[in-house]
């Protein structure tokens, strides 16, 4: 990777445009398949394991919102980012550690991967104690009930782990709003049986929660059926920034 590349500058920067070009022609005609308004769905620029200078580079090309999955690597770069003059809309968007909540609120805008009932607690307090408005959360779902990757489980009634429990935790704190759901799709689902069960477990959840209206779903692979079924924020990395060697 050339030092033009790292800062997001000369080739890079091109290759970048290209790939958000792409990207948002497919989100342009899968709304339009979809009836939908294309100001209904938001694009996340997932840059896990991208330098600065391509987030620098992103927002110059008028990406608004950006996601990373790890705070190791995450709260640097959203550092780095703001020193350059960068506001991004940060997401958070992998899986969070209790001991994490404290870093993460202090830059993320948005946390799409509560999971249990004890991590609300956690989160809540961070954000109370280091932030001056309620922070935005999505509740993960998993969608096959296998909590292994991460996320509650609709229908459940675990006091920790059940969807129903979960959601009821955030609506009742100070420093959190309840937005909407997250998933990703089981291995071994077909897309369209996954983003289907989303849309009738969010359709369950706003019966008491009628403001958690956002979906957080579809990737690079998979983005065009998450939005046939009600996906407001798709999360998208290799199909916008490429197939790029890790950092670390």
């Amino acid at each position: 990777m050339s030092d033009d590349d790292s800062t997001g500058g000369g080739d890079r920067r091109a290759e970048l445009a290209a790939g958000l070009a792409r990207v948002r022609a497919r989100i342009d005609d899968a709304c339009a398949a979809a009836g939908r308004d294309r100001d209904t769905v938001t694009m996340i620029a997932v840059t896990k394991t991208y330098p600065a200078g391509d987030v620098l580079a992103l927002v110059g090309l008028g990406v608004h919102d950006v996601g990373e999955n790890r705070d190791q690597e995450a709260a640097g770069k959203a550092a780095e980012v703001a020193a350059a003059g960068g506001r991004p809309r940060w997401h958070f968007v992998g899986r969070l550690q209790r001991n994490k909540c404290r870093s993460v609120v202090r830059y993320a805008d948005v946390v799409h991967s509560l999971d249990s009932v004890r991590l609300v607690g956690a989160l809540d307090t961070a954000a109370s104690a280091y932030r001056d408005r309620p922070l935005d959360v999505l509740v993960q779902v998993s969608i096959d009930g296998d909590p292994a990757r991460g996320g509650t489980v609709a229908g459940s009634a675990d006091p920790d782990t059940g969807l129903g429990p979960v959601a009821d935790a955030v609506a009742k704190t100070q420093g959190l709003r309840l937005t909407g759901l997250m998933t990703v799709a089981p291995l071994g689902w077909e897309p369209e049986r996954a983003f289907a069960r989303l849309a009738e477990v969010s359709s369950a959840l706003r019966v008491d929660h009628p403001e958690a209206t956002e979906l957080s779903a579809g990737m690079s692979g998979d983005l065009e059926t998450a939005i046939g079924h009600g996906a407001t924020q798709v999360r998208v990395g290799s199909a916008l920034l490429g197939m790029r060697p890790t950092l670390r």
